[in-house]
């Protein structure tokens, strides 16, 4: 559901110094013609110039403006905590931060605080006191922003949202879980690389239960591997995940019962706190049928041995170096390709930023993001609004009836733009300095305890799923709102004192890629309401899935291996909004002018500003294993081939200009336009 109840725009961490605003021009190679590769053009003599740091597995511009929010945030941590008054969010935040950075205090405690999470798990004893475990081990993933992206090492995880039928209200969605790779290809491919990793995975995993002191631990490794492959079977794919109409599978739990035989549900469910639910949105069902079949059929004991290995894993940043050591060598090394841990401090920015995260961002915005940047942001948002409601408007094949509620919809959007207009309130969050383990269960439990209340209760449209400092930005079709975070807020993506291209291209780019989320494959099954509702004419739905199946195609030829190549279909959805987006902004970014001719910039004209600025955006690039993992689980192309969205543009054609036989060129009747 990445692209229908929550969309996010991808963006990928990184480190290096701050970014200057306006088209870095030392930064392209002119000698790649801009019709051959409008990427490397844009960027390759920056990417010659800074390979990928050894603690990353990408690098880019986002990782830039990461690293520089990372290190604004710390100061803010730090400060934030010198003379806080006890018990304020000030102390809780600089508690957490450095109960995390105390690692003497992790290591003198050693794996003692894991014990009572361990016996809890040795103490099943049956199917009853399984299904209690498994039940107290639910947990809502409130970092993530969609249904598809939420990575849960339960068999389960819950997300709350606004329900398909009845936005209104927040209702319980049931999400896949149980993996300890990140997706189910890892465990069902048979490719060569696959099956290294696998390989590699049974070894990490005795590992980490022989660190854990769990004897046998090669042999329980082996077990645990065959219990997750089977789980894996039953898991929907990606690109079934990332269909709303194949996740709207609203059960009572009489359903669950009938449609799932195997658990107890009604334990289950009391377990998790769920028990007065009366109906959930099933988003994987064949994950629920086949896990629940699962728990009745495999053994309670390998069940343990699973449920003790996916406990180890779950609090290893929090335990001892070795742990830490071990869990980066596979989830780090062999996935990724990364081959050095990042820094302490930086991980501990991150684990604050999770549990307190609204806290942090409320400090952030108070230093680093100005009224005056939020004013223009907001005017930018208008007009690229205003613009695409008259490529609406203009639409020669769409009929009256679906322009009508097109427009209805854009005109309710909800945007918000640097940060959360009501703060959340952290209160009832108890955080003891010098007990980090102890400081991620109740973080967690916090966490769940505020989602679940929101179960049944009217929908908040101005909550974010994002706080202030990540460089990132979110469409939310179900709420029809955006979020477009501070940190993304600032050069080069932003910068007041640019010019209009430069701007537009940039992080016009990325507003006119989130409202347009709202009207591709996904999104546009949703109404102003956020109601999952057919409101198209079937003439206008062919032609608008038409236009998808040229553009899933176009990405389909993009093969960065020879095994392995972009998979359209599961891209779609940021592909049209990639594309809807930059048309629309284009012609925001046009009308911004009035008529007056761009400025000149370095010999650029105000549309290779514009377009420059758009692949420059999209300066990330990868480590082989990254990259390979992104094609396999992500719904989002790699940026190479996201920035090249410019060739079905005509305006791109004039700016630079491409012609016939550069290898970007596509004849006028092979350009797709969706909106």
């Amino acid at each position: 559901m990445r692209r229908s109840a929550a969309i996010l725009f991808f963006l990928v961490a990184g480190a290096v110094a701050a970014w200057a605003a306006g088209v870095d021009r030392a930064g392209m190679d002119t000698s790649v013609a801009p019709g051959d590769d409008f990427w490397a053009y844009a960027n390759g003599a920056w990417v010659k110039a800074h390979p990928i740091p050894a603690d990353r597995s990408s690098y880019g511009v986002s990782a830039v403006l990461s690293e520089e929010a990372g290190g604004r945030t710390v100061d803010l941590i730090q400060a934030a905590a010198k003379g806080a008054a006890p018990g304020s969010d000030a102390q809780k935040v600089g508690d957490y931060y450095a109960s995390f950075m105390d690692e003497a205090a992790i290591e003198a405690k050693g794996a003692a605080p894991l014990a009572p999470v361990l016996a809890r798990v040795a103490a099943i004893t049956d199917r009853a006191s399984l299904m209690r475990v498994l039940g107290e081990n639910m947990r809502a993933d409130v970092a993530a922003f969609n249904a598809t992206d939420l990575y849960t090492d339960n068999i389960f995880g819950l997300w709350a949202q606004p329900a398909f039928d009845a936005p209104e209200t927040y209702a319980p969605y049931l999400i896949q879980g149980g993996l300890g790779m990140p997706d189910r290809a890892y465990y069902l491919n048979n490719d060569d690389t696959s099956k290294r990793v696998r390989a590699a995975y049974v070894t990490h995993m005795a590992a980490m239960l022989k660190l854990a002191g769990v004897a046998d631990a090669p042999a329980k490794a082996v077990r645990v591997m065959a219990l997750e492959t089977k789980i894996a079977e039953a898991h929907a794919s990606r690109e079934d995940s990332d269909d709303v109409q194949k996740g709207n599978n609203p059960w009572t739990l009489a359903d669950f019962a009938a449609k799932a035989p195997g658990m107890d549900w009604n334990a289950y469910f009391a377990a998790a706190g769920l028990g007065t639910q009366k109906r959930f949105v099933v988003w994987q069902a064949s994950a629920a049928i086949g896990i629940s079949r699962l728990v009745a059929s495999e053994p309670v004991e390998i069940w343990k041995e699973y449920l003790t290995l996916r406990a180890i894993e779950h609090y290893a940043n929090y335990l001892p170096k070795a742990f830490v050591a071990e869990r980066f060598a596979f989830s780090g090394t062999a996935l990724t390709g990364a081959t050095e841990l990042r820094a302490r401090w930086k991980r501990a920015v991150a684990e604050t930023n999770a549990a307190l995260g609204e806290v942090v961002g409320k400090l952030y915005v108070a230093k680093y993001f100005s009224p005056a940047d939020k004013a223009a942001v907001e005017a930018m948002v208008a007009n690229i609004v205003a613009a695409f409601r008259a490529r609406i408007e203009a639409l020669s094949w769409m009929a009256p009836s679906t322009k009508a509620e097109a427009i209805r919809k854009l005109t309710s959007l909800k945007v918000g733009v640097g940060y959360p207009d009501t703060w959340q309130d952290y209160s009832g969050l108890s955080v003891v300095r010098g007990d980090a383990f102890g400081n991620r269960e109740r973080a967690e439990a916090f966490a769940y305890a505020h989602e679940v209340a929101k179960l049944g209760k009217p929908v908040d449209r101005g909550e974010w799923v994002m706080t202030p400092q990540t460089v990132n930005a979110v469409n939310l079709p179900v709420l029809n709102a955006l979020n477009f975070p501070a940190a993304i807020l600032q050069a080069p993506y932003f910068d007041r004192d640019a010019t209009a291209a430069m701007n537009y291209g940039a992080i016009g780019s990325v507003i006119g890629h989130e409202i347009s989320h709202s009207f591709d494959d996904q999104g546009a099954q949703f109404d102003a309401s956020g109601r999952l509702r057919n409101w198209w004419t079937p003439a206008d739905l062919k032609r608008f899935q038409d236009a998808g199946t040229a553009l899933a195609q176009q990405f389909d030829g993009y093969k960065p291996f020879p095994d392995l190549a972009v998979n359209g279909r599961q891209t779609l959805g940021e592909n049209i909004a990639d594309l809807a987006g930059l048309a629309a902004t284009y012609d925001a970014y046009r009308a911004s002018l009035r008529g007056k001719p761009a400025p000149m910039v370095d010999g650029l004209s105000g549309d290779q500003q514009f377009f420059l600025s758009f692949a420059q955006g999209w300066r990330t690039y990868y480590r082989p294993q990254q990259l390979r993992q992104r094609l396999i689980g992500d719904g989002h192309a790699p940026a190479q081939y996201r920035a090249l969205t410019v060739r079905n543009l005509d305006a791109w054609y004039d700016a630079f200009p491409v012609k016939k036989g550069d290898k970007l060129y596509l004849p006028p009747d092979r350009r797709v336009k969706v909106w």
